[in-house]
Protein backbone atom coordinates (compact mmCIF):
# COMPACT_ATOMS: atom_id res chain seq x y z
CA UNK A 1 0.00 0.00 0.00
CA UNK A 2 0.96 3.40 -0.40
CA UNK A 3 2.89 4.84 2.75
CA UNK A 4 1.50 8.06 3.13
CA UNK A 5 -1.86 9.71 2.45
CA UNK A 6 -1.12 12.64 0.93
CA UNK A 7 -1.52 13.67 -3.04
CA UNK A 8 -3.01 10.42 -3.32
CA UNK A 9 -6.00 11.84 -1.19
CA UNK A 10 -6.22 14.81 -2.87
CA UNK A 11 -6.30 12.86 -5.87
CA UNK A 12 -9.50 11.19 -4.53
CA UNK A 13 -11.20 13.69 -3.40
CA UNK A 14 -10.50 16.93 -4.38
CA UNK A 15 -12.81 16.96 -7.59
CA UNK A 16 -16.14 16.28 -5.63
CA UNK A 17 -16.91 19.28 -3.31
CA UNK A 18 -21.04 19.71 -3.96
CA UNK A 19 -20.15 23.63 -3.81
CA UNK A 20 -18.24 23.26 -7.29
CA UNK A 21 -21.93 21.89 -9.13
CA UNK A 22 -23.90 24.53 -6.76
CA UNK A 23 -23.58 27.98 -5.99
CA UNK A 24 -26.59 28.07 -3.57
CA UNK A 25 -25.43 30.75 -1.02
CA UNK A 26 -27.18 29.13 1.99
CA UNK A 27 -24.93 25.80 1.34
CA UNK A 28 -21.51 25.94 2.49
CA UNK A 29 -20.78 22.23 3.48
CA UNK A 30 -18.90 19.61 1.10
CA UNK A 31 -18.87 16.38 0.55
CA UNK A 32 -15.51 14.16 0.89
CA UNK A 33 -13.36 17.08 2.15
CA UNK A 34 -9.55 16.47 1.88
CA UNK A 35 -8.83 17.67 5.13
CA UNK A 36 -10.86 18.90 8.27
CA UNK A 37 -11.25 22.51 8.72
CA UNK A 38 -9.12 24.10 12.11
CA UNK A 39 -12.13 25.19 12.93
CA UNK A 40 -14.03 22.27 12.29
CA UNK A 41 -15.46 20.73 15.82
CA UNK A 42 -17.06 17.71 16.35
CA UNK A 43 -18.38 19.01 19.48
CA UNK A 44 -20.04 21.70 17.33
CA UNK A 45 -23.91 21.38 17.81
CA UNK A 46 -24.83 23.34 14.23
CA UNK A 47 -24.34 22.60 10.96
CA UNK A 48 -23.01 24.95 7.85
CA UNK A 49 -26.45 25.73 7.14
CA UNK A 50 -26.65 27.53 10.99
CA UNK A 51 -29.54 24.67 12.02
CA UNK A 52 -29.45 22.25 14.41
CA UNK A 53 -27.48 19.26 13.64
CA UNK A 54 -30.61 16.83 14.18
CA UNK A 55 -30.53 12.62 13.53
CA UNK A 56 -32.46 11.09 10.74
CA UNK A 57 -34.99 8.07 11.74
CA UNK A 58 -36.74 5.51 9.93
CA UNK A 59 -39.55 7.70 10.15
CA UNK A 60 -38.04 10.26 8.91
CA UNK A 61 -37.04 8.86 6.01
CA UNK A 62 -40.91 7.43 4.84
CA UNK A 63 -41.95 11.25 5.26
CA UNK A 64 -39.43 12.19 2.30
CA UNK A 65 -36.11 13.56 4.94
CA UNK A 66 -32.95 12.79 3.06
CA UNK A 67 -31.42 10.03 5.36
CA UNK A 68 -28.01 12.35 5.47
CA UNK A 69 -30.18 15.31 6.28
CA UNK A 70 -29.15 17.08 2.81
CA UNK A 71 -31.15 19.68 1.92
CA UNK A 72 -31.49 18.92 -1.35
CA UNK A 73 -34.60 21.18 -2.03
CA UNK A 74 -32.65 24.23 -1.32
CA UNK A 75 -29.54 23.52 -3.64
CA UNK A 76 -29.65 23.91 -7.20
CA UNK A 77 -28.96 20.32 -8.06
CA UNK A 78 -31.11 17.04 -7.27
CA UNK A 79 -29.86 14.53 -5.68
CA UNK A 80 -30.17 12.14 -8.79
CA UNK A 81 -28.13 14.74 -10.95
CA UNK A 82 -25.20 14.47 -8.33
CA UNK A 83 -25.44 11.20 -8.07
CA UNK A 84 -24.63 10.72 -11.62
CA UNK A 85 -21.89 13.51 -11.74
CA UNK A 86 -20.43 11.42 -8.86
CA UNK A 87 -20.12 8.16 -10.98
CA UNK A 88 -18.94 9.75 -14.11
CA UNK A 89 -16.50 11.80 -12.33
CA UNK A 90 -14.98 9.86 -8.89
CA UNK A 91 -11.67 8.50 -9.92
CA UNK A 92 -10.82 5.52 -8.67
CA UNK A 93 -7.20 4.92 -7.02
CA UNK A 94 -5.46 2.67 -8.96
CA UNK A 95 -1.40 1.18 -8.40
CA UNK A 96 -2.45 -0.98 -12.32
CA UNK A 97 -3.37 1.37 -14.71
CA UNK A 98 -6.95 0.63 -16.09
CA UNK A 99 -7.48 -2.37 -13.96
CA UNK A 100 -10.68 -1.57 -13.18
CA UNK A 101 -11.49 -1.37 -16.75
CA UNK A 102 -9.65 -4.75 -17.83
CA UNK A 103 -11.52 -6.65 -14.71
CA UNK A 104 -14.90 -5.74 -15.70
CA UNK A 105 -15.58 -8.02 -18.25
CA UNK A 106 -15.70 -11.43 -15.67
CA UNK A 107 -18.61 -9.33 -13.55
CA UNK A 108 -20.97 -11.69 -12.52
CA UNK A 109 -25.09 -10.13 -13.64
CA UNK A 110 -26.62 -9.87 -10.19
CA UNK A 111 -30.04 -9.36 -9.52
CA UNK A 112 -30.11 -6.07 -7.78
CA UNK A 113 -33.20 -4.87 -5.62
CA UNK A 114 -32.92 -6.99 -2.72
CA UNK A 115 -34.12 -5.37 1.33
CA UNK A 116 -32.15 -7.57 3.50
CA UNK A 117 -31.42 -4.39 5.73
CA UNK A 118 -33.67 -1.09 6.37
CA UNK A 119 -32.74 1.87 7.34
CA UNK A 120 -33.21 2.82 10.57
CA UNK A 121 -30.86 5.63 11.94
CA UNK A 122 -28.37 7.91 11.16
CA UNK A 123 -26.52 10.00 13.75
CA UNK A 124 -24.44 13.03 13.05
CA UNK A 125 -23.15 13.24 16.78
CA UNK A 126 -20.08 11.33 16.10
CA UNK A 127 -17.99 11.87 12.97
CA UNK A 128 -16.06 8.72 11.92
CA UNK A 129 -12.79 10.19 10.18
CA UNK A 130 -10.20 8.46 7.89
CA UNK A 131 -6.21 8.91 8.43
CA UNK A 132 -5.09 6.52 5.33
CA UNK A 133 -7.37 6.63 1.83
CA UNK A 134 -6.61 2.77 1.53
CA UNK A 135 -7.39 1.66 5.07
CA UNK A 136 -11.10 1.37 5.83
CA UNK A 137 -11.51 -0.52 8.82
CA UNK A 138 -12.19 1.76 11.52
CA UNK A 139 -16.09 0.64 12.43
CA UNK A 140 -16.83 -2.45 14.32
CA UNK A 141 -19.65 -3.10 16.09
CA UNK A 142 -20.16 -5.37 19.48
CA UNK A 143 -23.34 -5.78 19.93
CA UNK A 144 -26.43 -4.24 18.10
CA UNK A 145 -26.67 -1.25 20.06
CA UNK A 146 -22.68 -0.99 20.26
CA UNK A 147 -20.52 1.08 18.06
CA UNK A 148 -16.93 1.75 18.06
CA UNK A 149 -14.91 4.13 15.58
CA UNK A 150 -12.05 6.33 15.39
CA UNK A 151 -12.87 9.98 15.43
CA UNK A 152 -9.80 12.05 14.92
CA UNK A 153 -7.06 10.97 17.96
CA UNK A 154 -9.69 9.40 19.82
CA UNK A 155 -11.64 5.95 19.83
CA UNK A 156 -15.32 6.56 20.43
CA UNK A 157 -18.37 4.02 21.94
CA UNK A 158 -21.79 5.06 20.61
CA UNK A 159 -24.42 3.59 21.92
CA UNK A 160 -28.06 3.63 19.78
CA UNK A 161 -30.01 2.86 22.45
CA UNK A 162 -29.23 6.25 24.43
CA UNK A 163 -28.01 7.97 21.43
CA UNK A 164 -24.84 9.21 23.46
CA UNK A 165 -21.18 9.06 22.61
CA UNK A 166 -18.14 8.57 24.81
CA UNK A 167 -14.60 8.76 24.65
CA UNK A 168 -12.79 5.66 25.07
CA UNK A 169 -9.59 6.11 24.46
CA UNK A 170 -7.58 9.79 23.28
CA UNK A 171 -4.44 8.95 21.30
CA UNK A 172 -3.10 13.01 20.71
CA UNK A 173 -1.02 12.78 23.80
CA UNK A 174 0.63 10.15 25.83
CA UNK A 175 -0.42 6.85 25.80
CA UNK A 176 1.51 3.95 27.85
CA UNK A 177 0.53 0.55 29.63
CA UNK A 178 -0.45 0.41 33.18
CA UNK A 179 0.07 -2.77 33.56
CA UNK A 180 3.67 -4.68 33.50
CA UNK A 181 4.15 -7.89 30.80
CA UNK A 182 6.41 -9.19 29.50
CA UNK A 183 8.00 -7.34 26.09
CA UNK A 184 5.24 -4.44 26.92
CA UNK A 185 6.70 -1.14 25.86
CA UNK A 186 6.30 0.46 29.11
CA UNK A 187 7.60 4.09 27.83
CA UNK A 188 4.06 3.65 25.15
CA UNK A 189 3.85 6.20 22.53
CA UNK A 190 3.13 9.90 22.04
CA UNK A 191 0.52 11.14 19.42
CA UNK A 192 0.20 7.96 17.72
CA UNK A 193 -1.94 8.36 14.02
CA UNK A 194 -4.36 5.22 14.06
CA UNK A 195 -4.10 3.74 10.74
CA UNK A 196 -6.66 0.57 12.07
CA UNK A 197 -8.41 -0.50 14.23
CA UNK A 198 -10.43 -3.78 15.81
CA UNK A 199 -12.60 -4.54 18.59
CA UNK A 200 -14.06 -7.77 19.33
CA UNK A 201 -16.29 -8.78 22.64
CA UNK A 202 -14.17 -7.08 25.02
CA UNK A 203 -11.10 -5.95 23.52
CA UNK A 204 -9.95 -3.15 21.52
CA UNK A 205 -6.80 -3.08 19.63
CA UNK A 206 -5.41 0.27 17.58
CA UNK A 207 -2.69 -0.06 15.08
CA UNK A 208 -0.26 2.59 14.01
CA UNK A 209 1.46 4.73 11.56
CA UNK A 210 4.55 4.08 12.77
CA UNK A 211 3.87 -0.05 13.70
CA UNK A 212 2.50 0.62 17.38
CA UNK A 213 -0.30 -1.84 18.58
CA UNK A 214 -2.60 -0.32 21.75
CA UNK A 215 -4.33 -2.45 23.62
CA UNK A 216 -7.12 -2.25 25.71
CA UNK A 217 -10.18 -4.17 27.24
CA UNK A 218 -12.59 -2.59 27.83
CA UNK A 219 -13.59 -3.61 31.24
CA UNK A 220 -10.91 -2.41 32.54
CA UNK A 221 -8.90 1.22 33.19
CA UNK A 222 -6.28 2.06 31.26
CA UNK A 223 -4.46 0.39 28.09
CA UNK A 224 -2.87 -2.93 28.88
CA UNK A 225 -0.32 -3.47 25.91
CA UNK A 226 1.99 -1.33 23.96
CA UNK A 227 4.08 -2.98 21.70
CA UNK A 228 5.91 -2.00 18.37
CA UNK A 229 5.93 -4.55 15.26
CA UNK A 230 8.74 -2.90 13.36
CA UNK A 231 11.13 -0.11 13.59
CA UNK A 232 11.17 -0.14 10.14
CA UNK A 233 10.78 3.29 8.20
CA UNK A 234 7.79 1.34 6.06
CA UNK A 235 6.03 0.34 9.33
CA UNK A 236 2.10 0.58 8.53
CA UNK A 237 -0.11 -1.39 10.41
CA UNK A 238 -2.72 -1.96 7.77
CA UNK A 239 -5.04 -4.42 9.52
CA UNK A 240 -5.93 -6.44 12.77
CA UNK A 241 -7.86 -9.37 13.24
CA UNK A 242 -8.81 -10.77 16.47
CA UNK A 243 -10.10 -14.11 17.52
CA UNK A 244 -10.46 -16.87 19.76
CA UNK A 245 -8.61 -20.32 19.72
CA UNK A 246 -9.74 -23.71 20.06
CA UNK A 247 -8.12 -23.65 23.22
CA UNK A 248 -9.98 -20.64 24.19
CA UNK A 249 -7.32 -18.21 24.53
CA UNK A 250 -7.88 -14.78 22.33
CA UNK A 251 -5.06 -14.11 19.88
CA UNK A 252 -4.87 -10.95 17.18
CA UNK A 253 -3.10 -11.22 13.81
CA UNK A 254 -1.45 -7.89 12.57
CA UNK A 255 -0.54 -7.09 9.07
CA UNK A 256 2.25 -4.99 8.21
CA UNK A 257 3.26 -2.46 5.58
CA UNK A 258 7.18 -4.06 6.24
CA UNK A 259 5.42 -7.38 4.66
CA UNK A 260 5.16 -9.18 8.11
CA UNK A 261 1.53 -11.18 9.30
CA UNK A 262 2.44 -10.87 13.37
CA UNK A 263 0.34 -12.85 16.12
CA UNK A 264 0.00 -12.31 19.54
CA UNK A 265 -1.20 -14.31 22.01
CA UNK A 266 -3.60 -11.75 24.54
CA UNK A 267 -3.33 -14.42 27.50
CA UNK A 268 0.64 -14.00 27.79
CA UNK A 269 0.83 -10.51 25.99
CA UNK A 270 3.53 -12.25 24.03
CA UNK A 271 4.20 -12.14 20.23
CA UNK A 272 3.97 -15.94 18.94
CA UNK A 273 4.44 -16.33 15.28
CA UNK A 274 6.03 -13.53 12.72
CA UNK A 275 5.77 -14.81 9.02
CA UNK A 276 7.40 -12.62 6.13
CA UNK A 277 6.00 -12.57 2.85
CA UNK A 278 7.32 -10.61 -0.64
CA UNK A 279 5.48 -7.55 -0.38
CA UNK A 280 3.24 -5.55 1.62
CA UNK A 281 0.65 -6.94 3.07
CA UNK A 282 -2.40 -5.18 3.69
CA UNK A 283 -4.88 -7.80 4.84
CA UNK A 284 -5.30 -11.32 6.33
CA UNK A 285 -8.21 -13.52 7.29
CA UNK A 286 -7.99 -16.21 9.47
CA UNK A 287 -10.75 -19.34 8.84
CA UNK A 288 -12.98 -20.66 11.14
CA UNK A 289 -11.11 -23.74 12.06
CA UNK A 290 -7.88 -22.14 12.49
CA UNK A 291 -5.72 -23.41 9.80
CA UNK A 292 -6.10 -21.38 6.61
CA UNK A 293 -4.74 -17.47 6.09
CA UNK A 294 -5.81 -15.76 3.64
CA UNK A 295 -3.03 -13.08 2.90
CA UNK A 296 -3.52 -10.28 0.82
CA UNK A 297 -1.76 -6.84 -0.29
CA UNK A 298 0.66 -5.34 -2.86
CA UNK A 299 0.31 -8.06 -5.32
CA UNK A 300 -2.40 -9.20 -7.50
CA UNK A 301 -2.44 -12.36 -6.59
CA UNK A 302 -3.33 -13.47 -2.80
CA UNK A 303 -2.06 -16.30 -0.99
CA UNK A 304 -3.31 -19.21 1.26
CA UNK A 305 -1.12 -19.90 3.74
CA UNK A 306 -0.90 -22.70 6.73
CA UNK A 307 -2.05 -20.41 9.29
CA UNK A 308 1.20 -22.75 12.09
CA UNK A 309 3.77 -22.20 9.37
CA UNK A 310 3.06 -19.86 6.72
CA UNK A 311 3.75 -22.31 4.29
CA UNK A 312 2.19 -21.02 1.07
CA UNK A 313 -0.36 -23.84 -0.08
CA UNK A 314 -2.27 -22.17 -3.49
CA UNK A 315 -1.91 -19.21 -5.03
CA UNK A 316 -5.00 -16.67 -5.63
CA UNK A 317 -4.73 -16.00 -8.99
CA UNK A 318 -8.02 -13.43 -10.85
CA UNK A 319 -7.40 -9.75 -9.84
CA UNK A 320 -5.09 -7.83 -11.51
CA UNK A 321 -4.43 -4.70 -9.06
CA UNK A 322 -3.62 -4.54 -5.64
CA UNK A 323 -5.80 -5.96 -2.66
CA UNK A 324 -7.43 -4.49 1.08
CA UNK A 325 -10.07 -6.73 2.00
CA UNK A 326 -10.86 -10.77 2.70
CA UNK A 327 -13.32 -12.62 4.78
CA UNK A 328 -13.74 -15.91 5.43
CA UNK A 329 -17.72 -17.03 5.72
CA UNK A 330 -18.21 -18.99 8.84
CA UNK A 331 -18.93 -22.23 7.01
CA UNK A 332 -15.03 -22.32 6.21
CA UNK A 333 -15.08 -23.30 2.92
CA UNK A 334 -15.73 -19.99 0.90
CA UNK A 335 -13.94 -16.77 1.15
CA UNK A 336 -13.34 -13.18 -0.30
CA UNK A 337 -11.15 -10.89 -1.62
CA UNK A 338 -11.61 -7.25 -2.67
CA UNK A 339 -9.44 -5.65 -4.88
CA UNK A 340 -8.36 -1.93 -6.01
CA UNK A 341 -9.78 -3.72 -10.12
CA UNK A 342 -12.98 -2.68 -8.25
CA UNK A 343 -13.69 -5.99 -8.03
CA UNK A 344 -14.75 -8.62 -4.84
CA UNK A 345 -14.17 -12.39 -5.67
CA UNK A 346 -15.49 -15.39 -4.36
CA UNK A 347 -13.28 -18.26 -3.57
CA UNK A 348 -13.81 -21.97 -2.47
CA UNK A 349 -11.01 -23.45 -0.69
CA UNK A 350 -11.54 -26.94 -1.67
CA UNK A 351 -11.30 -25.69 -5.40
CA UNK A 352 -9.08 -22.51 -6.31
CA UNK A 353 -8.10 -22.87 -9.88
CA UNK A 354 -10.49 -20.15 -10.31
CA UNK A 355 -12.79 -18.02 -8.38
CA UNK A 356 -16.44 -18.79 -8.53
CA UNK A 357 -17.66 -15.56 -8.24
CA UNK A 358 -16.68 -11.64 -9.16
CA UNK A 359 -18.74 -9.16 -8.03
CA UNK A 360 -18.35 -5.03 -9.23
CA UNK A 361 -18.34 -2.38 -7.35
CA UNK A 362 -19.49 1.02 -8.98
CA UNK A 363 -17.05 3.83 -8.04
CA UNK A 364 -13.81 2.43 -7.23
CA UNK A 365 -11.83 -0.39 -5.00
CA UNK A 366 -13.65 -2.89 -2.55
CA UNK A 367 -11.96 -1.44 0.45
CA UNK A 368 -13.60 -3.61 3.49
CA UNK A 369 -15.41 -6.87 2.88
CA UNK A 370 -17.93 -8.41 6.01
CA UNK A 371 -20.09 -11.60 6.49
CA UNK A 372 -22.62 -11.85 8.77
CA UNK A 373 -22.49 -14.58 11.47
CA UNK A 374 -25.25 -16.31 10.00
CA UNK A 375 -23.36 -16.86 6.92
CA UNK A 376 -26.82 -15.21 5.70
CA UNK A 377 -25.16 -12.28 4.44
CA UNK A 378 -22.46 -10.47 2.81
CA UNK A 379 -21.70 -6.66 2.93
CA UNK A 380 -18.88 -4.95 0.69
CA UNK A 381 -17.57 -1.61 0.89
CA UNK A 382 -16.28 0.61 -1.74
CA UNK A 383 -14.17 4.04 -0.80
CA UNK A 384 -17.07 6.23 -0.99
CA UNK A 385 -21.00 6.15 -1.25
CA UNK A 386 -21.83 2.55 -2.02
CA UNK A 387 -22.29 -0.67 0.34
CA UNK A 388 -23.49 -3.96 -1.25
CA UNK A 389 -25.38 -6.42 0.80
CA UNK A 390 -25.25 -9.60 -1.12
CA UNK A 391 -27.67 -12.76 -0.21
CA UNK A 392 -24.61 -14.94 0.38
CA UNK A 393 -26.62 -18.14 1.58
CA UNK A 394 -28.37 -18.29 -2.12
CA UNK A 395 -25.12 -17.98 -4.15
CA UNK A 396 -24.51 -14.38 -4.07
CA UNK A 397 -27.64 -14.02 -7.16
CA UNK A 398 -28.94 -11.13 -5.69
CA UNK A 399 -27.89 -7.57 -3.89
CA UNK A 400 -28.95 -4.68 -2.45
CA UNK A 401 -27.26 -1.17 -2.75
CA UNK A 402 -26.90 0.93 0.11
CA UNK A 403 -26.30 4.05 -1.84
CA UNK A 404 -25.15 7.60 -0.15
CA UNK A 405 -22.81 10.52 -0.21
CA UNK A 406 -19.46 10.60 1.14
CA UNK A 407 -16.08 8.12 2.18
CA UNK A 408 -17.11 5.22 3.99
CA UNK A 409 -14.53 4.57 7.03
CA UNK A 410 -15.57 1.10 7.49
CA UNK A 411 -18.86 -1.51 8.01
CA UNK A 412 -19.94 -3.59 10.64
CA UNK A 413 -22.06 -6.11 11.21
CA UNK A 414 -23.60 -6.82 14.92
CA UNK A 415 -22.58 -10.04 16.48
CA UNK A 416 -26.28 -11.19 16.42
CA UNK A 417 -26.70 -9.65 12.40
CA UNK A 418 -29.76 -7.58 13.23
CA UNK A 419 -28.22 -4.54 12.66
CA UNK A 420 -25.35 -2.80 10.00
CA UNK A 421 -23.47 0.07 10.65
CA UNK A 422 -21.67 2.40 8.16
CA UNK A 423 -18.93 5.02 8.89
CA UNK A 424 -19.28 7.91 6.51
CA UNK A 425 -16.74 10.90 6.52
CA UNK A 426 -17.10 14.07 5.27
CA UNK A 427 -16.30 17.66 7.02
CA UNK A 428 -20.41 18.46 7.04
CA UNK A 429 -22.14 15.03 7.04
CA UNK A 430 -19.99 12.68 8.64
CA UNK A 431 -21.96 10.36 10.45
CA UNK A 432 -22.84 6.90 11.50
CA UNK A 433 -25.21 5.09 9.66
CA UNK A 434 -27.75 1.97 11.12
CA UNK A 435 -29.68 -0.24 9.17
CA UNK A 436 -31.26 -3.16 10.69
CA UNK A 437 -32.16 -6.70 9.60
CA UNK A 438 -35.42 -6.24 8.22
CA UNK A 439 -38.02 -8.34 9.68
CA UNK A 440 -41.62 -9.33 9.10
CA UNK A 441 -42.71 -6.72 12.15
CA UNK A 442 -40.66 -3.91 10.53
CA UNK A 443 -43.94 -1.71 11.37
CA UNK A 444 -43.80 -1.94 14.79
CA UNK A 445 -41.11 1.57 14.40
CA UNK A 446 -43.95 3.52 13.06
CA UNK A 447 -46.13 2.99 16.00
CA UNK A 448 -43.65 4.76 18.34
Amino acid sequence: MSQYQGDEMDHVVDDYEIAEVDDDVYFHGRFMADSESEDDDDDDEYDHLDNKITDTSAADARKGKDIQGIPWERLSISREKYRQTRLEQYKNYENVPQSGESSEKECEPIKKGGMFYEFWHNTRSVKSTILHFQLRNLVWSTSKHDVYLMSHYSIVHWSSLSCKKNEVLNVSGHVAPCEKHPGSLLEGFTQTQVSTLAVKDRLLIAGGFQGELICKYLDRPGVSFCSRTTYDDNAITNAIEIYECPSGAVHFMASNNDSGVRNFDMERFQQTKHFCFDWPVNHTSLSPDGKLLVIVGDNPDGILVDSQTGKPIMSLCGHVDFSFASAWHPDGRIFATGNQDKTCRIWDARNLSKSVAVLKGNLGAIRSIRFASDGQFMSMAEPADFVHVYDAKNGFEKEQEIDFFGEISGVSFSPDTESLFIGVWDRTYGSLLQYNRRRSYSYVDSLM
